[in-house]
């Protein structure tokens, strides 16, 4: 049973009701979104597929945006990427939802709106994403939530907040960004060839990332766990993608947002959290590919390359036989 949660109406500072879009080409999506965003306290302006959206009369978005998009067509992802230019201008706020299938061209739709995007996810997730919406819209004024729901939403804030407290202390250098998906050109020194990211790295003394094959070995080991333990005792999103990444660096490989979904061993909504909040606290970079400028790919920024480079070299100098150097 879906859970009822009810808001007051949520207005803007002039007083009016906050406007939302939803575009969606399933129907039964179309229809939870739209309901659930009405029990939020949004006044719901167009509710329509993408392909209706795309063909009618320009309009405006809106104050936020609900998009569903299962397939990654070449009609929706262009349609998508002028919502997220639109979207970027105006300051709309934006929940995506996809599949796995579709999330890498989806993702990479995504540079100037900084939106959640949600992986096949179920209706209380939705719900949680529209939750986060209204934690950003002022002068809110909630009814009374039940005690379910309450604990809910407690959970996924302290989990957010933790989540940014633990980044903020690891990352070795921050830098000011546009947003957790703000996609940026090439970084300095990178150089593509024959469909392969190679750092082009300047004379230094600084150490080297180990071989990949070492890396993979321990991220092998990490993942042998899960056959004696429960996986949940270990989940560690961020290390095991900073792992998977180190390992894919020194094999001179490029990483999609999928297959680090993948490596995190959380499900890819999360991954998705973890991989906004690292990026925007510069532990990560999005990195344009070269062939496709609509795809991005996922890499290590110097700082936290050079981190893991000392790290390894560090456990090296304790146990020469588990990391080579």
């Amino acid at each position: 049973m879906q859970a009822d949660f009810s808001y007051e109406p949520v207005c803007n500072s002039a007083g009016c009701q906050i406007g939302v879009t939803v575009l969606a080409d399933r129907a039964h999506v179309r229809g939870e979104l739209r309901d659930d965003a009405e029990a939020a306290g949004f006044r719901v302006l167009h509710s329509m597929s993408l392909a209706e959206y795309a063909n009618g009369a320009i309009t405006a978005l809106g104050d936020v945006l609900l998009v569903d998009c299962a397939e990654d067509t070449a009609d929706a992802l262009a349609l998508l990427s002028r919502l997220d230019m639109r979207a970027g201008k105006a300051g709309t706020q934006m929940v995506v939802s996809t599949t796995m299938g579709a999330l890498d061209a989806i993702f990479g739709c995504f540079s100037s709106s900084a939106p959640q995007i949600l992986v096949d996810p179920c209706r209380s997730e939705r719900v949680i994403a529209i939750g986060r919406v209204l934690a950003h819209v002022p002068n809110l004024r909630l009814r009374e939530l039940g005690e379910e729901d309450r604990m809910l939403l407690l959970r996924l804030t302290e989990q957010v907040g933790r989540m940014a407290e633990r980044l903020e202390k690891t990352a070795p250098g921050q830098r000011a960004t546009g947003g957790a998906f703000r996609l940026e050109a090439p970084q300095p020194g990178w150089r593509s060839d024959d469909d392969a990211y190679v750092r082009q790295r300047p004379a230094t003394n600084r150490p080297r990332l180990p071989d990949a094959g070492h890396i993979r070995q321990i991220i092998k080991h990490r993942q042998a766990r899960a056959r004696y333990f429960d996986g949940d005792l270990f989940a560690d999103p961020a290390w095991d993608m900073l792992l998977d990444l180190a390992a894919a660096r020194a094999e001179g490989t490029k990483v999609c947002v999928t297959s680090l979904c993948i490596a995190s061993g959380v499900p890819a909504t999360t991954a998705l959290r973890w991989i906004g909040q690292m990026v925007e606290t510069g532990l990560l970079v999005r990195v344009a590919d070269p062939e496709d400028r609509r795809r991005a790919h996922i890499a290590l920024s110097e700082d936290t390359a050079d981190a893991m480079a000392r790290y390894f070299a560090d456990v090296a100098a304790v146990s020469p036989e588990l990391v080579a150097a």
